[in-house]
């Protein structure tokens, strides 16, 4: 063997050695991408941006976050899941404002996990998190239908609801919403039947494949069907002013914000949780993971780009694709970062009832049909946290659904925590006694208090309270009124023994 082999095999050998995984890697983030590439267009255009401010999220989610240490396989990028807000956000506060908004979200994600906060996020119940999922998806589909048709949806997310059948009779008879109609509710079919395709077609992505034969479709036909409009990459990029940060006088602004920060947090670190379940490698730094997604965030912000979540769809193409480190998520920023720079003018062949189906698509999988019916057989509490968040996503809106449902399980944990006995040993002759044992807690007070007020007021009565675990301030209030009120009509005093 010469000395010239040798040496071509050392190099080779210590190529492989500091990237062991490059060809699975690069392999992953080809697929990634092209399922990224869609879905980066599509939430741009569901959230009322540019389409190139999609594209420039997936590129910060998939360079600066990718780089960066936590969850080595997950993907960040636009998210269906803040469709709704980031699009209510733009309504209300105007685009140049998103910047802002998206910098304090990832500002606050970079100090909660530099005060180790992220492990937190999976303490939140998981019915609410489900619940606000499945609201934000009854919204995403209800908005995305009026897109499929090419008509303006109303505002609110009841006002969507109650005027899809009216929006789709007109359709009927319109023929180029009924065209428009079509070629969305073709992509959707595709998405759905692309799992039973041959594995050689299941190479490419179904997401690319539905809006690559919608866009075929278009084209070949000459179909009355609106596209993306491109503006450019450079010209959609809006950093923010001195200016748009006076919006901080705004409480409704600051509402957003925190939002943003916790819907963008839980999603994230939820999707995380999911990732590491289908690979064996290492486990995400939850707090590491966090800091991570707040840099991303803050990098969007300053770009005046979409916010960025972890996205399960991408990270669990990544895996399947055998990724193996995190250069794959980093590659597919590298790819999105090349399409929008030299390939700009393909997005304007896209249709957008195309990227409507995908939304729809995306948001049905967002509403968790087998857990509700799963909980309402087992656990009927969380399953009506669940229910109840999701309608007041609808209903209301997302930060005060969230609030709600936050609300009903602090509620319901406090409830049933509130375990007490009232043993009640009356002899027929002597004093009555009765003995508390467990938590006293203000929300078993009205029990409590009507077993007490049944009690003779003839007779002399014991009550005693060395069993309690916790006695809170309203019941201790409540039970020494009533000692009184008793000991003041009563043969004598009530005698009270004090919790241990």
């Amino acid at each position: 063997m010469s000395d010239q082999t040798i040496q071509q095999e050392t190099q080779q050998a210590t190529k492989q050695s500091k990237f062991p995984h490059l060809k699975q890697d690069f392999a992953s983030s080809l697929v990634v991408f092209l399922v990224a590439l869609p879905l980066c267009v599509g939430v741009a255009v569901a959230s009322g941006v540019p389409a190139e401010l999609g594209l420039i999220t997936g590129i910060v989610g998939g360079i600066v976050t990718g780089l960066m240490r936590g969850s080595s396989l997950q993907v960040s990028g636009p998210a269906a899941g803040l469709t709704v807000l980031v699009y209510e956000a733009v309504q209300e506060f105007g685009l140049p404002v998103l910047g802002v908004i998206v910098l304090l979200t990832g500002a606050l994600q970079i100090l909660m996990g530099l005060l180790k906060l992220g492990r937190y996020f999976r303490a939140i119940s998981v019915s609410v998190v489900e619940g606000m999922l499945a609201g934000i998806g009854l919204v995403l589909i209800a908005g995305q239908l009026y897109s499929m048709v090419d008509v303006k949806a109303p505002e609110s997310g009841l006002g969507k609801i109650a005027g899809l059948p009216g929006a789709l009779v007109d359709a009927l008879g319109n023929t180029e919403a009924l065209t428009s109609l079509a070629v969305g509710a073709g992509t959707i079919a595709v998405l759905v039947l692309w799992k039973r395709m041959p594995k050689q077609l299941r190479t490419v992505p179904g997401p690319l494949a539905a809006v690559g034969l919608a866009t075929l479709a278009v084209l070949v036909f000459s179909l009355p069907v609106a596209t993306v409009e491109v503006q450019g990459l450079l010209s959609s990029v809006q950093p923010p002013s001195l200016g748009e940060f006076g919006e901080l006088a705004n409480v409704g602004l600051i509402g957003t914000v925190i939002a943003f920060t916790l819907i963008a947090s839980a999603e994230s670190l939820f999707s995380a949780a999911a990732v590491d379940r289908l690979h064996d490698g290492p486990r995400t730094e939850y707090d590491k993971e966090l800091v991570a997604q707040g840099t991303g965030n803050a990098v969007c912000g300053v770009l005046g780009a979409l916010p960025m979540t972890a996205v399960i769809v991408r990270s669990a193409a990544n895996v399947q694709a055998g990724a193996r480190t995190k250069a794959s998520r980093v590659m597919h920023g590298v790819w999105l970062l090349l399409f929008a720079a030299l390939l700009p003018d393909v997005l304007a062949y896209i249709p957008i009832p195309a990227l409507a189906g995908i939304l729809v698509h995306a948001g049905a999988k967002l509403i968790p049909v087998r857990q509700i019916v799963g909980l309402w057989r087992e656990h009927r509490g969380e399953a009506l946290i669940l229910v109840v968040t999701a309608v007041s996503i609808v209903a209301v809106s997302m930060f005060e659904g969230v609030l709600i449902g936050l609300a009903l399980a602090v509620v319901k944990t406090a409830w049933e925590a509130s375990h007490i006995r009232l043993e009640i040993v009356d002899k027929g002759a002597g004093p009555v006694q009765a003995y508390l044992s467990g938590n006293a807690t203000f929300l078993r007070l009205p029990k409590i208090l009507d077993s007490l007020e049944s009690l003779p007021q003839d007779r002399p009565v014991e009550l005693d309270l060395s069993g309690l675990h916790h006695l809170d301030h309203a019941c201790r209030t409540a039970l020494e009124s009533w000692a009184e009120r008793h000991s003041s009509v009563g043969t004598e005093p009530v005698k009270v023994t004090e919790p241990a």
